[in-house]
């Protein structure tokens, strides 16, 4: 049992972090982003590159990776998506979603790299811990220290610095944060830099365990319902909807029947719609007509 839970959370710590890019995008925009997924992809392969292409050391391809990601992030939401910004928000997500593909298809489209799957060299790769009976690979031990530590990161950035407070008020009321002398524009584009960026942290640690390939950014479809169960609006919530998510997909697939763990997470979905449509943290707002 001890071993399904560590294995549940460290799969979770990657569901939670693809779902922060969910959360900080749409309480700065209340736009939600289905390219987080493939975003990740794209900085695991920027990793992948610099390592191998560049011949970058670890140390410098993971840091290199993620602030080239961000950068992209902020591109991206510059070039594509502030145009079409009030919009209906349908069109938003569609666009979202044509990013994706785009994504998939132009690294699909480079020769001898986007069709093979490949191994990201890591200096800690294929290393155990033995604590008694438990075997802990040191990828899962990486992926829930790094989570920690990026959590808290965040924390304090949006707890002490201008930017994390600047960041707060453009999510609650952007209106508001205009008329307050806050940059609403360009605090959105650098909410898309860092959810691109966290994405590429994602994909980092992902990639020791499941390997670099074009398709893996399908696995934000699973980190939707993890922002689902955890809150829309929270981004501790997007954290432990992942761990939640995380340990269900794990418990599932040792337990139940082959085939339960793809849908347990959707299962958990429902029910949390069924209980508590806000998410374990979100908030209940009421409009008043």
């Amino acid at each position: 049992m001890l071993q399904l839970l560590i294995s549940g959370v460290a799969q979770g710590c990657i569901y939670g972090l693809i779902a922060l890019g969910f959360v900080l995008i749409y309480k700065a925009t209340e736009t939600v982003s289905f390219a987080q997924g493939d975003l990740m992809m794209v900085g695991a392969f920027s990793g992948l590159a610099a390592m191998t292409l560049l011949g970058f050391p670890f140390w410098i391809a993971v840091p290199s990776a993620i602030v080239a990601m961000g950068i992209f992030g902020v591109l991206l939401e510059r070039l594509v998506i502030r145009p079409i910004l009030g919009q209906p928000a349908f069109s938003i997500v569609m666009l979202t979603i044509g990013v994706g593909y785009v994504l998939r298809g132009l690294i699909t489209m480079i020769p001898d790299v986007g069709t093979d799957t490949h191994t990201l060299p890591v200096p800690y790769a294929g290393e155990v811990l033995r604590l008694g009976g438990l075997v802990i690979a040191s990828e899962q031990l990486v992926v829930i220290g790094a989570t920690g530590i990026l959590c808290l990161g965040l924390f304090a950035m949006f707890k002490y610095s201008k930017l994390g407070i600047a960041m707060q008020a453009a999510s609650q009321n952007q209106l508001a944060a205009y008329y307050m002398g806050i940059p609403v524009k360009q605090i959105n584009g650098l909410v898309w830099g860092l959810a691109a960026a966290v994405a590429a942290v994602a994909g980092l640690l992902l990639a020791p365990i499941t390997f670099v390939h074009a398709n893996m950014g399908f696995i934000g479809l699973k980190a939707f319902p993890a922002a689902v169960v955890g809150g829309f609006g929270s981004l501790p919530g997007a954290i432990v909807g992942g761990l939640v998510i995380g340990i269900v997909e794990s418990l599932s697939g040792f337990y139940l029947p082959e085939g339960f763990k793809d849908i347990a997470p959707y299962i958990v979905v429902l029910l949390m719609l069924v209980l508590k449509p806000n998410g374990l943290f979100g908030e209940q707002l009421r409009k008043k007509v």
